[in-house]
């Protein structure tokens, strides 16, 4: 079974990118453009504190009239933050994505944040190893 561990390790990009909660919204979507990515953890030193998607300011942000300019980003993050260590399975991965409604998981390791697993990735993943299963099933039947 394929671990968050691995999905890090074969991520092509293996920064973190994070923002602290005084931030401003335009900055942050400016971030998330630069690196094309969809979301960036929020972090208070080294205290992961939220996360904030594109998802969130579409809702939070535009929707309420706020101003991409002067809002600062702990006002339109998601503060409930479900995370992930790195010997969690892509199942679980999986599961928690479908079950919470969310894209993005920050992966924890002591208390700090050491990566983020996507639902892009977590997908990647399993059809990854769908495919070396269906390989090595059709060795096991051309041997027979």
């Amino acid at each position: 079974m394929i671990s968050v561990k691995k999905i890090l390790e074969d991520k092509a990009i293996s920064e973190v990118w994070s923002v602290p909660p005084t931030t401003s919204v335009i900055d942050t979507l400016h971030l998330l453009s630069e690196k094309n990515i969809g979301a960036v953890v929020v972090l208070d030193g080294d205290e992961l504190v939220g996360i904030f998607s594109e998802r969130d300011y579409a809702r939070k942000g535009i929707i309420q009239g706020r101003k991409a300019k002067s809002t600062p980003i702990s006002e339109v993050m998601t503060p409930k933050v479900f995370t992930v260590e790195p010997d969690t399975t892509i199942q679980e991965c999986m599961g928690m994505l479908g079950q919470k409604r969310i894209r993005h998981l920050p992966v924890m390791e002591n208390g700090r944040v050491i990566g983020v697993v996507s639902i892009g990735d977590v997908v990647k993943s399993i059809m990854s190893e769908q495919k070396q299963h269906i390989q090595f099933l059709e060795q096991y039947i051309t041997q027979s």
